[in-house]
Parts: C-alpha cells; sequence; structure tokens
C-alpha cells in the first residue's frame, strides 16, 4: 500500500449513482518483496481508466486490508480488470503476495455523504 500518513483522510466522495463498487479484501503473506512497487503502479495505472472514480483502502491491525475502487460504469470495470499490467500484478499477488483475497463487484443504487463544517478558530484575548 502507499504511504498515506502524511495525506489528509478522506473517504471518496458520494457520486451520483448508479456506478459501481470492486471490493477487494487480502491477507497477506510474509513474502511482500516488490509489492509496494506494484500497488503504487497499479494506483497510478487504474487512474488512467475512462470511468476511475477514486479508490478508499483500509488496513486493520490483524492484517485484513481493504481496497474499494469506483468506477462509473461496467465498462470501465471491464477496462480495468482486461489491464495486461493488471493481470500480471494478479497473478503475481496469487503466488506471492496473498493468503487470500476476495473480490466483490457491486452496483450502487444510492450514495450519500457528510463533511463536518470546519468551524473558524477565534483568536484568544490577550
Amino acid at each position: 500500500m502507499s504511504n498515506h500518513s502524511e495525506a489528509p483522510v478522506t473517504p471518496v466522495e458520494a457520486f451520483e449513482p448508479p456506478y459501481y463498487a470492486a471490493v477487494f479484501t487480502t491477507v497477506r503473506t510474509q513474502e511482500q518483496s516488490g509489492y509496494s512497487e506494484t500497488n503504487a503502479r497499479m494506483e497510478d495505472l487504474v487512474k488512467d481508466v475512462p470511468g476511475f472514480l477514486g479508490m478508499d483502502h483500509a488496513q486493520t491491525p490483524g492484517g485484513l486490508g481493504i481496497t474499494v475502487g469506483y468506477f462509473r460504469d461496467a465498462d470501465a470495470l471491464t477496462e480495468w480488470r482486461r489491464n495486461v499490467e493488471h493481470r500480471a500484478a494478479q497473478k503475481r499477488g496469487q503466488a506471492e503476495w496473498y493468503q487470500s483475497y476476495t473480490l466483490h463487484v457491486a452496483k450502487v443504487e444510492r450514495s450519500h455523504g457528510f463533511t463536518r463544517a470546519q468551524v473558524p478558530q477565534i483568536p484568544a484575548a490577550g
């Protein structure tokens, strides 16, 4: 996964439905040689897919990883699934990096979001 520790934590915004969500859950092996570089390349590559809307990541302390990719339509998701570099990364993941994984693809029919408004800071009197 990319190092997001310096970036603000914000989920992908809600989009006007319908669109698609690809939910990829993983448990990784101890062998992670080349994983970070490949993951960074996949994050860059998917951004070039017309109809890619964004991606959220989470990792539990116990080792469950969750990545959700959002796509405007089924064609965008199919283009990503068929990408040659992505296919090669999938094969390497099965051979080396993943103990197990699950992929769920869903059509999003309802979506909304909330962001707390920032309260302006009032300078202390002094």
